[in-house]
């Protein structure tokens, strides 16, 4: 990154795994408009489950989501019934007994539940779905409180795809976010999943944490490699404390500056191309014959909630509190708060808080904002023409980018822009060109870089 782009790395931009984004929404999307897009899904297409668990069995003072403490096992299981209870209404609203290509357990932490909870749950999908035989089973565990008894359980399930929070393996910066997992501990957990046939690993690292470094990092990631996990994501930490209370138990003054986490965020990239790993879009890092790596190369990535992603399908539905889905239609999110999403469900309601229907500009825009998060690059003849708009629409957004062309953020030939790889950093800043809700109404957001 030149010195040219210093002015950018502390504009305020989403990470854009939708568009709109989620301060967006509304409560015009409630449960009858949810139901009525249900119902016009397409019988022949598949489609992707995610199932949101909001619980953790510890506390992790960096994590910016909404998230509870299970301090109770009959929180958990009553939770689990209610999810069992979505489950059974959404499918009910659907056309048919859906094709899965793609079903993904997030949170919190989904192995906060009980082996027999995931088991029930997992049996009650295949009941109310049709499960591809090639679908992807992912979810997203902790190692402090993994039970052998659970990975177990997972591996007979049928799941091929386990997530790993790492975020740094340096204990005085684990000790700052509260989060105490020694590399031998994630090392010996990644070793029993494959043992039961999962064998797809995802690591997680976060840069610009208290108290670290270059260095630390740079020995995270090799500790990581030696580990060979098929994925790694690389991301800044967003130190957003008006949203997330907890974070306000990490001592600001212990952060990184802007220049420290560029030097960290372009240290850690270097080092993970270097051992292997190729680069996928902004932030992820893949084996060069993962598909996530091969999609990026034959323009197949996608982008959605869970970040990127090779699931091609058009709709992905949402259970649990907090969840969200989007539809050909628009998106949907359910209700946060799990009293109110449990008492919704109870009768016989689809728990929508709110969500966002999708309009013609927000297609083009939703487009445009993909292709750069993906590939770095647009064609933007070949996307009006596929929308059928006319150059008008973006002429401001135009103006803009020849704008950051002369920084040297972007380059424009032809009508395609791409942004450069000493710019790879501030492809979110770019995309925010192309966002109008954001232009109106400025929503609060983590730094670019």
């Amino acid at each position: 990154m030149n010195a040219a782009h210093a002015k950018f790395l502390t504009m305020a931009v989403p990470r854009y795994t939708s568009y709109p984004t989620v301060p967006h929404f509304s409560d015009v999307v409630d449960a009858a408009i949810y139901a009525g897009w249900l119902s016009r899904l397409d019988p022949s297409e598949p489609l992707s489950l995610y199932l949101h668990v909001p619980f953790c069995r510890q506390l992790c003072w960096y994590c910016g989501c909404n998230m509870k403490l299970a301090s109770r096992e009959e929180t958990l299981t009553r939770y689990a019934d209610m999810l069992m209870r979505e489950i059974v209404l959404l499918a009910t609203k659907l056309p048919t007994r859906m094709r899965i290509s793609h079903l993904h357990w997030g949170g919190g932490t989904p192995t906060a539940l009980s082996p027999d909870d995931l088991n029930r749950i997992m049996d009650l999908v295949r009941q109310r779905f049709h499960v591809a035989s090639d679908v992807e089973i992912a979810i997203e565990s902790d190692p402090r409180t993994l039970s052998k008894s659970m990975i177990e359980r997972i591996g007979a399930l049928g799941f091929n795809r386990a997530s790993f929070g790492v975020q740094e393996f340096d204990p005085k910066v684990q000790a700052a976010i509260n989060r105490i997992q020694p590399s031998e501990m994630v090392a010996r957990a990644v070793e029993d999943f494959r043992a039961v046939g999962v064998r797809n690993i995802n690591f997680d690292l976060i840069y610009g944490l208290p108290h670290q470094t270059v260095e630390t990092l740079i020995a995270t990631i090799r500790t990581c490699a030696a580990i060979r996990p098929d994925r790694l994501s690389l991301f800044g930490y967003a130190h957003v404390p008006w949203m997330a209370k907890k974070q306000r138990l990490i001592p600001t003054e212990a952060l990184p500056d802007t220049v420290e986490r560029v030097k960290q965020a372009g240290a850690a990239a270097f080092e993970l191309q270097r051992l292997g790993y190729l680069r996928v879009g902004m932030d992820h890092f893949a084996l060069p014959e993962d598909r996530l790596a091969t999609d990026a190369a034959t323009g197949n990535l996608r982008r959605n909630f869970q970040g990127y992603t090779t699931d091609r399908a058009r709709t992905l539905l949402g259970v649990g509190a907090t969840s969200i889905g989007r539809l050909p239609d628009g998106y949907v999110q359910n209700m946060s708060e799990t009293g109110a999403w449990a008492r919704a469900i109870e009768e016989g309601m689809l728990p929508v808080a709110k969500g966002h229907a999708f309009h013609d500009e927000d297609r083009i825009r939703g487009h445009i904002i993909e292709q750069l998060m993906c590939f770095g690059a647009v064609d933007l003849p070949a996307s009006l023409r596929r929308y059928g708009v006319t150059e008008q629409t973006l002429a401001t957004e135009m103006a803009e980018l020849w704008e950051y062309a002369r920084e040297g953020v972007v380059t424009i030939e032809k009508g395609i822009v791409r942004v450069p790889e000493d710019a790879r950093s501030l492809v979110r800043v770019v995309a925010n060109i192309f966002d109008s809700y954001h232009k109106k109404q400025m929503a609060r957001h983590s730094v670019a870089v």
